[in-house]
């Protein structure tokens, strides 16, 4: 008995504490190398081996960030291109998994719509971005459909690709029973389809940005992809290197969100 746990043998005992170590490790490396990163942008501008002008630094980003923080307008822009996100990324990936389904459903439908899906994947959907403000006009719903195309083909392809990839020999024991269609969905398909849609989700969750961030050059007056056009214009860099640094912590907290989201379903499962 190690530490009042009968069940813990010294050698697991050991091993856990050697996973711990590891992973402190990890985080502790990550940390340094950003504040590596910050302590050397910011001194390199200081002593003008680069030109701050240009690639700006971090005391002048967190002068900008307070700067637009008292004038109102910080959580007014971060709140409209988040909204905009999520919305994009939650209604792509449902969509695109309910495709999905359906494509998985009907053998027929699948091999017909094969070639369409892939030159759609191929195609750039950022060059149907005039022929959406045209459609939908010029505003928030151009944004939000422009981040759900992006994120939506991908979606159906790669879920479909895990529903057809699933073991055939689960599939046939269930139908041996008499299992219905939706009933080998509910419990084979989709049960073990998890892995693939939390990657889509991975997947997703940066192409949410892109779109969004690209719809918001195109059509917006607000958000953060306004804030770097209009930081562009009038060379305000620093105002572009703020805004981009946002976009960056906001993309790796809604990453970390579907690592939560995984870790959650890996337990449940």
């Amino acid at each position: 008995m190690i530490n009042g746990n009968p069940h813990i043998s010294r050698e697991h005992q050991a091993y856990l504490h050697a996973v711990k170590l590891e992973q402190m490790k990890i985080v502790i490396s990550r940390l340094a190398i950003l504040v590596l990163f910050i302590v050397g942008w910011e001194l390199a501008a200081r002593w003008k081996v680069v030109d701050p002008f240009i690639t700006s630094q971090p005391s002048r980003i967190w002068a900008t960030l307070v700067n637009l923080h008292r004038e109102g307008l910080l959580y007014h822009h971060i709140g409209i291109t988040t909204t905009e996100t999520v919305i994009g990324f939650v209604s792509g990936t449902i969509i695109g998994t309910f495709l999905a389904v359906i494509l998985w459903w009907s053998k027929f439908l699948s091999k017909v719509l094969d070639p369409y899906l892939v030159v759609l994947n191929a195609l750039p959907k950022i060059a149907l971005g005039p022929i959406l403000i045209v459609w939908i006009g010029n505003g928030s719903p151009a944004i939000v459909t422009m981040a759900l195309l992006i994120s939506l083909i991908v979606t159906v392809i790669s879920v479909h690709s895990g529903f057809v990839q699933v073991d055939e020999a689960k599939i046939k024991l269930l139908r041996t029973f008499g299992a219905t269609k939706w009933q080998i969905l509910q419990k084979v398909i989709l049960p073990a389809s998890v892995p693939t849609i939390v990657s889509a989700l991975k997947i997703n969750v940066g192409l949410s940005w892109v779109g969004v961030i690209v719809g918001e050059f195109l059509v917006s007056r607000a958000g953060l992809g306004y804030l770097i056009v209009y930081g562009g214009q009038v060379f305000n860099l620093d105002l572009v290197m703020t805004s981009v640094m946002i976009l960056a912590i906001e993309a790796a907290l809604m990453y970390q969100g579907v690592i939560y989201l995984e870790k959650s379903l890996g337990k449940w499962q």
